[in-house]
């Protein structure tokens, strides 16, 4: 009998081509666990091809990741990342896009960005964002349109919204 991936909706089919994003994301420094999972879960829907978790980032296990991750954080690659400049090195040279998100006056609206894949992401600590020795490293800084008040989103809700804006611009 031939096995059948699960999809959640029949219009998921439509993402057949594509096996994973070309994306990882480095999470770097966020002190929220529940954050980190809701990133695990976003990565899981999104597709992604890994988390590297640095700095302060939780680890699974860990009671408030699956909260949020609801088990995602058992289907997605991940790993700990002891050296993130290493880590951001070492997958630029093998011809990833560096590009964190923040909110950087030279950097490009998130829907004007042609991404140059793969890419690995950089999010940052939820206050004092990412760290600038490895914002010194990257390639591209991209923002989030605000129109309001606020000048940011709470982390793990940009990184949803950046990474499916992504998986947009693949699937074209």
């Amino acid at each position: 009998m031939e096995r059948v991936p699960f999809r959640a909706t029949q219009a998921a089919t439509t993402y057949d081509h594509i096996q994973k994003l070309p994306v990882s994301l480095l999470l770097d420094n966020i002190r929220s666990m529940y954050n980190v999972g809701s990133f695990f879960r976003t990565a899981d829907g999104a597709g992604l091809e890994r988390l590297f978790l640095s700095g302060i980032t939780a680890r699974p296990p860990k009671n408030a990741i699956t909260k949020t991750a609801l088990g995602a954080e058992d289907t997605v690659a991940w790993q700990d990342c002891a050296d993130p400049i290493a880590t951001v090195d070492q997958l630029r040279s093998r011809g990833y896009e560096i590009a964190a998100i923040e909110t950087a006056v030279t950097a490009v609206d998130l829907f004007d960005w042609r991404p140059k894949w793969p890419v690995l992401l950089l999010f940052g600590h939820e206050v004092d964002g990412v760290q600038p020795d490895l914002l010194a490293r990257c390639d591209t800084f991209v923002r989030l349109p605000m129109l309001g008040a606020k000048h940011s989103l709470n982390v793990s809700s940009a990184g949803a919204i950046v990474l499916y804006e992504l998986l947009r611009k693949y699937r074209a």
